[in-house]
């Protein structure tokens, strides 16, 4: 990849940094998400240590940093990111069709199409019981982590991470189930400010995988 010189003097606005820092920061996030395979909210707190911000500094919005993010990939990446992308689509349906009794869907960078290598797969899981997508793991002796972390809603949810061997790419990939109650299944397919479905199912998935629109 690149570092982050380059890119900051690529996207570097006509503004002085004290008046415009959330560009500075979304920049460097980018660079953090693609490079690093961070989500969003830490590459942002991230990037404004960075740049020797104070923490409580404005920090831009996911829409963005999502913007920034096309850019780098389309600059720094376009020879190698539609294959890599392509071989982590490829896992994640094998693992929605594992998880199919959970109602899988996928979101973050390998849904919205800007994952890389670096890119960890996200499963968003509805079950009817909480613990019956980490029984079937337990089932299939899977190694896996358990930990919190923040739902849609901002509610604390289960995420189950494991690792699996991406054949495309050659290397091993986490992927990170998230389980939320089937009742959050409402509203979960609510468009983004930029009109796109934050997630999709495996019908969807299958449809970007032959190469048509959604």
């Amino acid at each position: 990849m690149h570092d982050g010189i380059e890119w900051a003097a690529q996207c570097k606005p006509m503004h002085s940094m004290r008046t415009e820092p959330k560009s500075e920061i979304a920049s460097t996030a980018a660079r953090l998400v693609v490079e690093e395979g961070l989500e969003y909210g830490p590459a942002k707190r991230r990037a404004a240590k960075l740049l020797g911000l104070s923490a409580r500094v404005a920090l831009p919005g996911n829409d963005e940093v999502d913007d920034a993010v096309h850019a780098y990939v389309a600059l720094f990446c376009a020879d190698t990111q539609p294959g890599e992308l392509a071989a982590l689509r490829q896992l994640a349906a094998q693992w929605m069709e594992r998880m199919a009794r959970f109602r899988p869907y996928l979101g973050g960078a390998v849904w919205h199409g800007t994952a890389t290598r670096n890119s960890d797969i996200h499963l968003d899981l509805f079950c009817d019981d909480s613990k019956s997508a980490e029984h079937l793991l337990i089932d299939h002796r899977a190694d896996y982590e358990t930990r919190t972390a923040s739902g849609m809603r901002g509610e604390p949810v289960d995420v189950l991470g494991v690792h699996d061997h991406c054949p495309g790419l050659g290397q091993m990939i986490g992927v990170h189930l998230k389980v939320y109650d089937l009742d959050d299944l409402r509203g979960a397919l609510k468009p983004d400010a930029k009109g796109r479905p934050p997630r999709g199912d495996a019908q969807a998935l299958a449809r970007l995988l032959r190469g048509e629109d959604l």
